[in-house]
């Protein structure tokens, strides 16, 4: 067991925060009133310490200062002992030899699995940065569904780092600052956490934009004196009428927009910084919700409110539960002031977010705390959990991450009145999605607002929607080219893939049939090594493991080699040297000799001195088994053991051959190979796929597309690739396309 006694190690080189110094006071003196929450805060703060003395962060600063000031920002939310607790320890299982478990024996399982959900994954290899970082994200979002505290430690520790990023590598600067505001800021937004997005943004803003940052930050700082004199005449004017009328007000405050969102409307609206004249804001925090609309009426009665700029977000919460009047009105220099108007009590959850809100004031005990499946605060990400087990390939789970957590959001109705939040440019096919996937594969027509309308409308603020549905209706292709959520987008696809089931059943067959001959091969599929193969493969059933071959998740060779692999499992060594191949199998028994001393001399061993080529029928690979038949006039032609031409060849003419091993090691030889790509039809896919090839150093030879309205397309592609194990690479690489819904290698002439 690890242990820690502060005494012995006292504490010289940071100041401890006021909070922090007194919970140790209080335990050393050994106080009655001394609780097991403080108890707890101060030995995980005396372990941390001990664990991390002598360690330093780039600035040169102790590295204890960064889990101190996590775990304060974490008490400033109102965080509970567990949670700062882990806002202490966050780091100990990376950065030290302690383990979860010993987190665990220390401090309970709670701790554990709060200090868990924020890791990184460095125990993890990946093939790329962005696999990596896909991963951390899949990781994340489960632990937060478990625990949703997990992502509130895990944005306190991304703040402290922006806010001491000067201190890395301009490369790695941008590449934190990026996923801080593809990813961080937009879930700090999604859980209401106001001053952590505001922040996040701004130092994003920082390091992605410097020039315009330090414009904008100067510009704003000019302008400073001007504008709270502006806000301060139109203060009193407010305080002074809201007093006569009886209106109690807490606080009536102006304070100037966030850097980054000045920024935002500039880009936006293509506008320079003189050009926008609402960069101040004025707060007016009430007591009750019903003085918040009398208070409105009096800002529209002393000033002239702008039309189209007044949002009512109390009776229409956001999704994450902020609350308050928006409106923008004409102060008295003439130019725009937006005003905000709310409760003390909304003030506190549009600042501290409903994860603290709900986990510290709704939830009492820490362990009510898992994602129930009725709550609405988390419908958001609910649906990321549903989705993104669907999405294999990392780089589009990230990008539809990104897309999926920036909240620009349009709120409709269902005809009973329940409020329905979809991303704007949203439409009937989405709104049918977010109610359940069989209301949208089912939709046979919508009507908004009362009178039917095309599937591709976009939705409206205040629309009510109602979806008519029909068992015969399906998805159709044409619903990719304008749906707008990443749900419903994975949802067609997914019902796509799903109904060419049978085709792809019987595709399957074909394929194995081929490659294995029909002799007994529907005795093979149901005996017991085939069952074995499919489970080893991960698959309930021959059935879903020939629709996988036939759809392309299997290839081929894996599936042919595990069978062979299962057979020699099953059969006694004896019998396994003894069989000799039957008519219609040899394919599947002959045996590739051994190598011949000058193997080196050519590709293929069994042919030294002989005439020979490579079949065009099927195209054969270093690294699949080959076979080899004697023509009249052209010598020795190879084929790939399971070609159809070789079934009706008598046995005399085959030749036993098989690839020199120093074959695998020429990395300039080619070898043809024809795929054919079944895909979504949509403009920029076969782009997507050639630069998948160019980025694995894949020749085309030739490329053609067939297109047929409301069909998947066929992409036939000619390739140079350099043996078997580069076309299992390039088949799954081009197979994590999302728009591709079938690849399959397709046999040449002779």
């Amino acid at each position: 067991m690890i242990t820690t006694n502060l005494a012995s190690n006292p504490i010289t080189d940071f100041e401890l925060p006021e909070w922090l110094n007194q919970c140790l006071i209080i335990k050393q003196n050994g106080e009655d009133c001394t609780s097991e929450d403080n108890d707890l805060i101060c030995r995980a703060f005396e372990f941390a310490h001990t664990l991390h003395e002598g360690q330093k962060r780039k600035s040169g600063e102790p590295y204890i200062v960064h889990p101190v000031t996590v775990a304060g920002m974490l008490r400033d939310l109102g965080g509970d002992s567990a949670t700062i607790a882990a806002g202490f320890l966050h780091d100990v299982v990376e950065d030290t030899e302690v383990t979860p478990e010993q987190i665990e024996e220390q401090f309970g399982e709670e701790v554990r699995h709060l200090v868990e959900g924020v890791t990184k994954l460095s125990s993890f290899n990946f093939s790329s940065k962005t696999e990596r970082q896909a991963e951390n994200f899949r990781r994340m979002f489960l632990a937060m569904a478990q625990d949703i505290r997990v992502i509130v430690v895990k944005l306190a520790d991304r703040l402290h780092n922006m806010r001491t990023l000067e201190h890395l590598r301009p490369e790695k600067q941008r590449r934190i600052a990026q996923e801080t505001m593809d990813i961080f800021a937009p879930l700090a937004n999604r859980l209401g956490i106001g001053r952590f997005k505001w922040e996040l943004e701004d130092l994003s803003f920082k390091y992605l934009e410097p020039e315009a940052y330090r414009h904008i930050q100067t510009l704003v700082a000019e302008r400073r004196i001007d504008r709270e004199e502006r806000i301060e005449q139109v203060t009193e004017c407010l305080r002074s009428q809201l007093r006569v009328l009886g209106i109690n007000v807490w606080e009536i405050k102006g304070r100037p927009k966030h850097l980054y969102s000045i920024y935002q409307k500039m880009q936006r609206q293509h506008k320079e910084f003189h050009e926008i004249y609402d960069i101040a804001a004025l707060r007016i925090i009430t007591e009750a919700n019903d003085a918040c609309y009398r208070a409105l009426a009096v800002v529209h009665d002393q000033f002239k409110p702008i039309p189209g700029r007044f949002k009512d977000y109390i009776g229409l919460p956001k999704p994450n539960r902020y609350q308050s009047l928006h409106t923008t009105v004409v102060g008295l220099s003439g130019r725009p002031l937006e005003v905000q108007i709310r409760t003390i009590e909304m003030h506190h959850v549009a600042e501290y977010g409903i994860a603290a809100h709900w986990i510290y004031k709704e939830s009492g005990h820490s362990k009510n705390l898992r994602l129930s499946p009725g709550d609405e605060k988390f419908t958001w990400l609910r649906q990321l959990l549903e989705w993104q087990n669907d999405l294999k390939d990392a780089q589009e789970y990230v990008d539809s991450l990104k897309d999926n957590l920036f909240e620009d959001e349009v709120y409709v109705f269902t005809p009973d009145g329940d409020a329905i939040a979809l991303k704007r440019g949203a439409t009937p096919i989405d709104f049918a999605y977010r109610i359940h996937t069989e209301v949208g594969n089912h939709i046979k027509g919508a009507r908004v607002n009362g009178r039917w309308t095309v599937l591709d409308t976009p939705l409206q603020n205040g629309d009510i929607v109602e979806i008519i549905t029909s068992k015969n209706s399906h998805p159709s292709l044409d619903w990719l080219n304008f749906v707008v959520t990443p749900s419903a987008r994975n949802r067609i696809r997914q019902w796509f893939k799903r109904s060419h089931r049978s085709e792809n059943i019987a595709r399957g067959r074909e394929l194995l049939e081929k490659e294995l001959g029909k002799s007994g091969f529907d005795s093979l599929l149901k005996s017991e090594p085939m069952q074995m193969v499919a489970e080893r493969c991960n698959y309930h059933s021959v059935d879903d493991l020939l629709a996988a071959l036939g759809y392309g998740e299997v290839t081929l060779n894996l599936m042919v080699n595990r069978l062979r692999d299962t057979v020699k499992t099953l059969q006694p060594i004896e019998e396994q040297e003894s069989k000799l191949p039957a008519e219609g199998e040899a394919h599947m028994q002959v045996c590739n000799p051994p190598t011949p001393n000058n193997a080196a001399a050519s590709p293929i061993a069994g042919v030294e001195g002989l005439l020979y080529y490579i079949a065009g029928c099927c195209n054969p690979l270093p690294g699949e088994p080959i076979i080899g038949t004697v023509t009249r006039s052209r010598g020795i032609s190879i084929h790939r053991q399971g070609c159809p031409n070789v079934d009706n060849i008598e046995g005399g003419r085959l030749v036993p051959v098989s690839w020199n091993s120093t074959q695998g090691q020429n990395r300039s030889t080619t070898y043809l190979v024809n795929l054919q790509i079944e895909v979504i039809d949509r403009v920029g896919v076969l782009k997507d796929i050639l630069a998948r090839l160019s980025d694995r150093n894949v020749n085309v030879c030739n490329a053609s597309v067939k297109t047929n309205a409301g069909q998947p397309a066929t992409i036939d592609l000619g390739v140079q690739i350099r043996d078997r194990d580069q076309l299992q690479s390039v088949s799954q690489q081009i197979r994590k396309i999302s728009d591709v819904l079938n690849i399959r290698r397709m046999d040449g002439k002779d």
